[in-house]
């Protein structure tokens, strides 16, 4: 799969129009190639941020290049953030939850949980066999997490995402005293330099 990581600086007075021009973007449902997409605001930053998840990149690109621009004039995207970053990459990992497939995961989400990791210099193979073999299976045996990928979105740089159907459910992925990727609070993932974790009602 191919996942794109986008997100906003939005004014305050803004957000509700913000909010209406991404539900235009439904218009893309029919799109093929597109798994799902789905997104909320930091309650940290107040930024918003939205994930979208393709079969693979040549499905993403055609999109692009045939698509995209047309969806956003008609819009008026752009009239609704101040600021916007945008970072793509393949999928190296998806994470088996509560549902069965990707898309009906993503239907369901309530709850998007993200970890924006920076590896340590050779740690690479490390950090994602931890994903694999400790994580992955931990949230999953813990119940409530719908469903999970792992994007790499640059060389050593990992966006390790969760989705629940709600807060109350996330508790049973995380626990009281842990963060988003399932550790207690404070630690990284083993491996990793730097992790930035948030927790995002996705709209």
């Amino acid at each position: 799969m191919w996942g794109k990581w986008i997100g906003c600086e939005v004014p305050v007075a803004a957000r509700g129009r913000f909010s209406a021009t991404q539900e235009a973007w439904s218009t893309i449902s029919d799109q093929p190639g597109l798994v799902g997409q789905l997104g909320g605001w930091d309650p940290a930053t107040g930024r918003a941020h939205l994930l979208g998840l393709w079969t693979d990149e040549a499905a993403y690109r055609r999109f692009m290049r045939e698509r995209h621009d047309t969806v956003a004039a008609g819009n008026q995207q752009r009239a609704g953030y101040t600021s916007i970053d945008i970072a793509t990459g393949g999928t190296v990992l998806a994470m088996a939850g509560d549902v069965a497939d990707l898309p009906h995961a993503l239907e369901r989400a309530a709850l998007l949980r993200v970890a924006d990791c920076r590896t340590l210099p050779g740690r690479d193979e490390h950090f994602l066999e931890v994903q694999r073999e400790v994580w992955a299976p931990g949230m999953a045996a813990a119940g409530g997490m719908l469903a999970g990928v792992v994007v790499q979105l640059e060389a050593h740089r990992y966006l390790v995402t969760t989705w629940t159907a709600g807060p109350s459910a996330s508790r049973g992925v995380t626990g009281d005293a842990y963060d988003a990727s399932g550790q207690p609070a404070g630690r990284r993932h083993s491996g990793a330099r730097r992790c930035s974790r948030r927790s995002r009602p996705a709209p």
